[in-house]
């Protein structure tokens, strides 16, 4: 029997497996139970000869999914239960190697905030169709965490040193750089989601149902900032970086080495550490 959560609606369309999100009144963040129900049934469709493609949105207007539930983690160490979020992160863990392990078409319908596990959720998947009010980040320097789910291997691979950017930094970027770094792979209108998902459910290709209703947006706000931060994040150490910041003097880079001493010192060592070995790593 599969594990069900309320806060995780599963349904068949055609041959389209749709999964969503239904938390909005916390921003979709993921629980523990949402966690186990995801992963089950994403362990069902990958076994079900009826459903071809499986897609992930997520309800209300606000995000996508703004991350794990690191309140409940925090509220579980304070109990003495520390072992109840250790297991939570496990378990999300493994969901996210899941999806970028996942045999059919997995591809998620992202909007506004998304963040930490939201990411997890998304990125990973062969398909990642975002809208104008994306709001992506991976900001857990702030909270004395690093980017975790999977983060190590995308964030390293990103161009112009745009991954050791957005982990150093916590900063949010819009649909525009989110597109341009390949952290989304199409720009689609939130008002043609519906219309994807249901020429989605009628087998036609996905990358022919995409394509009718793909744009190209505005270019990002850091688009004109992509050869400096290449310049300053490609520095050897977190002090060399934050050298080559108060070196440039330009209101981009004092501002950026502002937010980076706002962060956890012990955070941004890791985090360095984490995206520069990764690079290598599978």
């Amino acid at each position: 029997m599969l594990v069900t959560d309320p806060h995780i609606k599963s349904q068949k369309r055609g041959c389209l497996g749709l999964l969503t999100l239904d938390r909005p009144q916390a921003l979709n963040a993921l629980t523990h139970g949402m966690i186990l129900a995801l992963a089950g049934q994403l362990q069902a469709w990958a076994v079900d000869d009826a459903i071809k493609i499986v897609a992930i949105r997520g309800a209300g207007e606000k995000a996508f999914c703004a991350g794990g539930d690191i309140r409940a983690v925090q509220q579980a160490v304070i109990a003495g239960r520390s072992a109840d979020g250790a297991q939570l992160l496990r378990d999300e863990y493994r969901m996210n190697a899941l999806i970028g392990a996942y045999p059919k078409p997995y591809i998620a319908l992202v909007h506004g905030i998304t963040m930490g596990g939201g990411a997890g959720l998304s990125v990973h998947g062969r398909v990642r169709l975002a809208d104008e009010t994306l709001s992506f980040a991976m900001p857990e320097t702030a909270i004395g965490f690093i980017p975790d789910v999977g983060s190590s291997y995308f964030l390293s691979r990103l161009p112009d040193q745009m991954g050791m950017y957005l982990g150093l930094t916590g900063n949010r970027i819009g649909l525009g750089d989110a597109l341009e770094a390949g952290l989304v792979t199409h720009a689609v209108r939130k008002d043609d989601f519906d219309s994807v998902i249901d020429g989605l459910s009628r087998g036609a290709p996905p990358e022919k149902v995409i394509e009718s209703f793909a744009y190209k947006p505005a270019p990002g706000k850091l688009r004109e900032h992509r050869r400096s931060i290449a310049t300053f994040f490609g520095a050897a150490s977190v002090e060399a970086i934050l050298e080559r910041l108060d070196q440039d003097g330009s209101d981009f880079a004092l501002a950026t080495a502002q937010v980076i001493r706002m962060r956890s010192p012990t955070s941004l060592k890791l985090v360095f550490r984490q995206l520069r070995e990764a690079r290598v790593l599978d």
